[in-house]
């Protein structure tokens, strides 16, 4: 909703964009539990930069400022990093290179959402969106089973 509201200036783009914003606080709501709340704050700070800089890329794609998209694609991809090794870093079942793969492909399907978006290749776009949203499906799982297999026994009723 957010690449669509950004690349189309729809009239919802504070709403879609505040929405969004909400996914860093409920995934720190999420990890409290089993890593405490420093750690837990530290991963949303991170997804907020991420989501952060997914926009002004947007933004400064749809401005025709490549020098800037570019400078903005660089913080992105290494914001990317330090969430793959952070991630490693708090659960030993997860892999930062495995984290990394995912993220980058992640990225990969963001960017190409919303250039599609931009240059108004819609059925690229629902092809692009339905790829990205298998991949956000295999993240999500991937951060689950690495917390149960960290934590079993809170699994364990």
């Amino acid at each position: 909703m957010a690449i669509v509201s950004l690349t189309q200036d729809l009239p919802d783009v504070s709403f879609v964009t505040k929405r969004l914003l909400r996914n860093p606080v409920d995934f720190e709501m999420a990890l409290k539990p089993f890593y405490g709340d420093k750690i837990a704050s530290k991963f949303s700070d991170l997804l907020t930069s991420h989501l952060t800089l997914a926009a002004q890329l947007v933004n400064a794609a749809k401005a025709g400022d490549t020098k800037l998209a570019a400078d903005i694609e660089k913080q992105w991809y290494s914001n990317a990093d330090e969430i793959a090794a952070f991630l490693a870093c708090i659960n030993p079942c997860w892999s930062e290179r495995d984290w990394r793969i995912m993220l980058y492909k992640h990225l990969k399907f963001v960017k190409a959402e919303a250039v599609y978006m931009l240059t108004k290749d819609y059925a690229a776009s629902i092809d692009v969106y339905d790829k990205m949203e298998m991949e956000i499906l295999e993240m999500a799982d991937m951060m689950a089973k690495g917390i149960i297999r960290q934590f079993p026994c809170k699994f364990i009723k």
